[in-house]
C-alpha cells in the first residue's frame, strides 16, 4: 500500500460523516460564540473558565478532524477543487470565533485572582501554562472588529498566496531529457550516482523554475509585506520577535545557537571541498553535487525494504516506537511515492483527533530517502507522547517539533554505520549523514539570512525574481563561502521551499538547527544510560505542549542558553567531519 489511508478521518468529501461534521461544526461554532455576552463582568469566573475549556476542545478536535482530512487531499491533489473549496469554507467558518477568541483573550488578561481560581480547579490547572499563553497574546491584539477582518483578509491574503505556491510547485512540468517529469521527481535526481544526471537535473530544475518565477515572486512579496503590517500594528518589534514568542523561545537561546552555528561554518566548509576534491571540481562543490553519493551507493531500497531496515534499528531504542512504525507501515498512514499534483518534500501530520499520524514522502529508494522516512515517523512518535495530553496542551512549537524526528535520524544513521562491513559502505553512509547535516546547519543559515533579509527590505520595497535570486544567491555566498562554487548555486532556492509561505509561521527555518543540535545532545544522553533515558524522554515530548523551549529542556538537565552545550552538540558533528576527512586523504 504505497498511498495513504485517510479513512479513519473520512471516506470522501460527500460522506454523511463528513457532511454531519461540518453542520456539527456550525453548531460548535454558534455556541461558542454564545461566550461573547458572557466576558462583559467576572461573576462565576471558574464555572465561565470551565465551560470555555470543555468548548474549546470539542471545538478544536472536530475542526482538527476536517481541516486534516482536506488538507491532507490537497497535499496529494493539488488540483482537487474539492479539497480547495473545502479548505476555503473551513477556514472561513472559523474566522467567525475571531471575535469571541479576541474577547476571551482581553478578559482573562484581567481576571481577579486568576492564579487561585486556576489552583482550586483540576481541569484548569491542567491548563495552566494555555491560559499563561493567553494572557500573553491579548497584549498584542488588535480592536475585535480589525482581529475580524484580519482574519477574513488573510483568506484571499497570504492563505491565497500559499495555496498558489503549492499548486505552481507540485504543477510544475519539468522538461527532463525531452520527457516531462514532476519538480519532486527532478530534485530527487540530484542524489543519483552517474554525475551527468546529476548535472542535467540541476539545469532541468532551473530552468522550469523561469515558467513561475514572476507569480510565486508575487506571493512571496505579498505575504512577507502582510507579515510586516500585522507585526507592526500589534506591537512586536520585528517578524522574528513574534516567531520566537510563538516559538515559546527567548531570544537569548537563538542568538547563542545562530553564534555557535556561524563558528562553526569554516568546519563544514572543510568537508565541502574535500567532497568538491573527491569528484573532480577545482573551485569548491557546485549546487548539483551536495547530495552526490561518496563511497558505495550501490544499494537502493525498495519499500518493504525501506520499511524493514527502519523497524530493526528503531526496535534497538523502544518497544513503543517500533511498535508504531510498524502499525504506520500495515495501516496505511504513509503516502509514499511522487507524482503530479503532489507536493514536494516530506511532512508529518500528527492526528491528535484520532490519535495517529500520516506522512508525506516523495520516496525515491535512495538511503536518503529512508533516513527522511525514518525522520518523519520521528514527528509521529512526538505525536504518540502527546496525545494522552489535551488537545490543548499537544500544540508544541516549531524548535522542539525538530527533535524527535532528527532523534530518530541519528538512530538509523548510527545503527547504519555500525552495521558497515567495508570502508566503501562506511563512507557512504557517513557522507549521506554529512549532507544532511549540512543542510540543517549550513543551508538553514542562508534561509535564515534571505529571510531576515527579505523582511527587512519589504518594509520599503518590492522584489522582482531576478532580485530574489541575487538575495539567495548572496545569502548561499554567505553561508557556504568557499566550500560550494560560487558561479554555481541555486538561485530558485526561495521557490521551492514552502517554509517561506505562511502568514502565521516565519522563520520556519533556525528550528531544523535547534532540532538537530538538540537531538545530538540528547543522544549523547541516551549513550550514556539507555534505562534511565526513554522514560525521561517520552516525558520530554509529552511536555512540549505546555512549557517554554527552554524549560522543557531542563527535564533533560539541558541549558540551552549555555553555550557549551551548542558547542558540545557541534563537536559532534565535527568529529564526523574529522572522520570524513581521514577516510578520504
Amino acid at each position: 500500500m504505497n498511498t495513504w489511508n485517510l479513512d479513519k478521518l473520512y471516506k470522501s468529501f460527500e460522506s454523511e460523516e463528513f457532511q454531519s461534521d461540518l453542520k456539527h461544526l456550525d453548531d460548535l461554532i454558534l455556541k461558542m460564540k454564545g461566550f461573547e455576552s458572557q466576558l462583559h463582568d467576572y461573576e462565576g469566573v471558574r464555572e465561565k473558565l470551565i465551560s470555555y475549556v470543555e468548548n474549546s476542545i470539542a471545538l478544536s478536535q472536530l475542526a482538527e478532524r476536517l481541516f486534516s482530512y482536506a488538507s491532507l487531499r490537497r497535499s496529494t491533489e493539488s488540483t482537487n477543487v474539492q479539497s480547495l473549496k473545502y479548505l476555503n469554507l473551513l477556514q472561513v467558518k472559523v474566522t467567525e470565533l475571531t471575535t469571541v477568541e479576541t474577547m476571551f483573550k482581553k478578559w482573562l488578561k484581567d481576571v481577579p485572582g486568576l492564579e487561585k481560581v486556576i489552583e482550586e480547579d483540576p481541569l484548569l490547572e491542567e491548563h495552566r501554562f494555555h491560559f499563561v499563553e493567553q494572557k500573553s497574546q491579548a497584549l498584542h491584539l488588535l480592536d475585535d472588529k480589525t482581529e475580524v477582518l484580519i482574519a477574513k483578509l488573510r483568506q484571499s491574503g497570504s492563505i491565497a498566496w500559499n495555496h498558489l505556491q503549492s499548486l505552481l510547485t507540485s504543477t510544475l512540468a519539468v522538461d527532463y531529457e525531452g520527457k516531462e517529469i514532476t519538480l519532486s521527481e527532478v530534485r530527487n535526481l540530484a542524489y543519483e550516482a552517474d554525475p551527468k544526471v546529476r548535472e542535467k537535473a540541476f539545469a532541468a530544475e532551473i530552468k522550469a523554475y523561469e515558467k513561475i518565477e514572476k507569480a510565486i515572486a508575487a506571493a512571496i512579496n505579498s505575504i512577507k509585506g502582510e507579515v510586516n503590517t500585522l507585526t507592526e500594528a500589534r506591537g512586536y518589534e520585528s517578524p522574528l520577535a513574534e516567531t520566537l514568542i510563538k516559538s515559546r523561545m527567548k531570544k537569548d537561546t537563538l542568538d547563542v545557537m545562530i553564534e555557535t552555528m556561524e563558528a562553526y561554518l569554516p568546519v563544514f566548509r572543510k568537508y565541502l571541498k574535500r567532497k568538491a576534491k573527491l569528484l573532480g571540481h577545482k573551485n569548491g562543490l557546485p549546487f548539483y553535487d551536495l547530495f552526490a553519493p561518496i563511497g558505495n551507493a550501490s544499494k537502493s531500497f525498495t519499500i518493504p525494504e525501506a520499511n524493514e531496515y527502519i523497524l530493526k534499528n528503531f526496535h534497538t531504542f523502544n518497544e513503543r516506537l517500533y511498535q508504531m512504525a510498524n502499525k504506520a507501515f500495515k495501516d496505511g498512514w504513509i503516502d509514499y511515492l511522487p507524482k503530479k499534483g503532489k507536493v514536494g518534500g516530506a511532512f508529518c501530520a500528527n492526528l491528535h483527533v484520532i490519535k495517529e499520524s500520516r506522512v508525506l514522502t516523495n520516496f525515491n529508494g535512495a538511503f536518503g530517502d529512508v533516513i527522511t522516512m525514518a525522520h518523519e515517523l520521528g514527528h509521529a512518535y512526538h505525536g504518540e507522547a502527546i496525545f494522552d495530553e489535551s488537545p490543548l496542551n499537544s500544540d508544541y512549537t516549531m524548535p522542539v517539533a525538530e527533535t524527535a524526528s532528527t532523534f530518530c535520524e541519528t538512530i538509523v544513521n548510527q545503527a547504519a554505520l555500525k552495521d558497515a562491513t567495508t570502508t566503501d559502505e562506511k563512507l557512504y553512509l557517513l557522507e549521506s549523514s554529512l549532507q544532511d547535516a549540512t543542510q540543517v546547519i549550513v543551508d538553514i543559515l542562508s534561509r535564515f539570512y534571505f529571510e531576515k533579509a527579505l523582511f527587512e527590505g519589504r518594509k520599503t520595497t518590492l522584489y522582482d525574481a531576478d532580485e530574489l535570486k541575487s538575495m539567495m544567491l548572496d545569502a548561499q555566498k554567505k553561508s557556504y563561502g568557499d566550500g560550494l562554487d560560487e558561479n554555481k548555486l541555486h538561485p530558485y532556492m526561495w521557490v521551492c521551499k514552502s517554509h517561506y509561505y505562511s502568514g502565521t509561521l516565519s522563520y520556519y527555518n533556525f528550528p531544523y538547527a535547534f532540532g538537530l543540535l538538540f537531538a545530538k545532545g540528547l543522544y549523547a544522553k541516551y549513550l550514556e544510560n539507555k534505562e534511565t533515558f526513554v522514560p525521561m524522554y517520552d516525558k520530554l515530548l509529552a511536555a512540549t505542549g505546555k512549557n517554554f523551549v527552554e524549560d522543557a529542556a531542563m527535564i533533560a538537565n539541558i541549558d540551552v542558553t549555555d553555550k557549551a552545550f551548542w558547542v558540545g552538540s557541534l563537536e559532534l558533528l565535527k568529529a564526523d567531519i574529522d572522520l570524513f576527512l581521514k577516510l578520504t586523504e
